[in-house]
C-alpha cells in the first residue's frame, strides 16, 4: 500500500484539515499519515480559535516519518506563520520529499484568518518545493498579486504563480459567478481546463482539504498529474454531492460515500 503524508492543521469538528485528509486517503486506498501544524477550535458554523504547534514538534513529526516509513507523496495544508514554513521547507528538502502537494489555505470559509500576513511571502518561497500547489481564486490573486475575473485572469495568474518556482498550478474556479472552470498549468507550459459542476449544496466544508489530499494520494499511487487532478475531481464532486447535514452551518462532504454504498451502510 502507497504511504502518503498530511501537513496541515486539525479541525475539530472533523470535516477539514488533517481529518478531512484522513479520510481521504482511507477512502482512495493508501495508508495516511500525519503531521499537525496547528489546533483549531471550529465547528460547522465557523473558527473560534487557533493554537500552533511549536516548530520543534512539527519538525520531530517530519523527521521520525521520513526515517521509518517511505513516503510516496505529501499533501501541505494549514501552516500559519513564517518559522513553520521554514522549518517544514528545510525538512522536507532534508528528507529529499517527492510528490508535494500544497494548498494555500489563507482563510476558512468563515473568514477566520489561517495564515498571517506575515507569512504570505514566506509561502510563496516555500512553494517552489512542491510538484503542485491548488488555490483557490482568492489564493490564487494573493499568489500572483493581480485580480482574477475571467478565465484568461485565471491562466495569467496561473503562470505568475508557477513562476515562483512550483512546478504545476491547479487554479480552481469555484468562486467565479459566471463557471466553475478549473485551470491546470502544466510543467510544460500545457494548459488544462476542467469543467466542473456547480452543484447546489451549502455543504462544502473541507472541499479544497480533500481534493488537494486527493491528487496527493493518486500521485502517490503513480498517476501523472493531469490524471491525478481529473480522478480527484469525479472524486470531490461525488462527496460534494452526497455532503452531510451536520450542525447548524456550513456541513462536510462526503469522504466514505462510494464504500458506504457498497456496504449498505444508512448514511442519511
Amino acid at each position: 500500500m502507497k504511504k502518503v503524508l498530511t501537513i496541515a492543521g486539525s479541525d475539530s469538528c472533523g470535516g477539514a484539515g488533517i481529518q478531512a485528509d484522513l479520510k481521504t486517503m482511507s477512502a482512495l486506498g493508501v495508508y495516511g499519515m500525519s503531521v499537525i501544524t496547528a489546533v483549531t477550535a471550529q465547528n460547522t458554523l465557523g473558527v473560534f480559535g487557533v493554537e500552533d504547534i511549536s516548530k520543534e514538534i512539527v519538525q520531530k513529526q517530519i523527521e521520525v516519518i521520513f526515517e521509518d516509513i517511505d513516503v510516496d507523496a505529501v499533501k501541505i495544508g494549514m501552516l500559519s506563520s513564517s518559522e513553520l514554513i521554514t522549518v517544514i521547507q528545510e525538512t522536507l528538502a532534508k528528507y529529499s520529499a517527492k510528490n508535494i502537494v500544497i494548498d494555500p489555505v489563507m482563510i476558512s470559509k468563515s473568514k477566520y484568518k489561517l495564515l498571517k500576513d506575515e507569512a504570505i511571502e514566506s509561502l510563496k518561497k516555500f512553494l517552489k518545493i512542491g510538484t503542485l500547489v491548488t488555490p483557490n481564486i482568492p489564493e490564487a490573486e494573493v499568489l500572483s498579486g493581480m485580480e482574477i475575473k475571467s478565465e484568461e485572469d485565471m491562466i495569467r495568474a496561473a503562470k505568475k504563480i508557477k513562476e515562483l518556482g512550483v512546478k504545476n498550478v491547479l487554479v480552481k474556479g469555484g468562486h467565479r459567478e459566471d463557471n466553475c472552470t478549473d485551470i491546470l498549468f502544466l510543467e510544460n507550459g500545457e494548459i488544462v481546463k476542467f469543467y466542473g459542476e456547480r452543484i447546489e449544496s451549502k455543504n462544502t466544508h473541507g472541499t479544497g482539504c480533500t481534493l488537494s489530499s486527493a491528487i496527493a494520494s493518486l500521485l502517490g499511487k503513480g498517476y501523472s498529474v493531469e490524471k491525478a487532478v481529473e480522478i480527484a475531481k469525479k472524486y470531490i464532486t461525488l462527496a460534494i454531492k452526497n455532503s452531510f447535514e451536520i450542525g447548524e452551518g456550513v456541513g462536510p462532504v462526503g469522504h466514505f460515500i462510494e464504500l458506504y454504498k457498497k456496504a449498505g451502510v444508512d448514511y442519511e
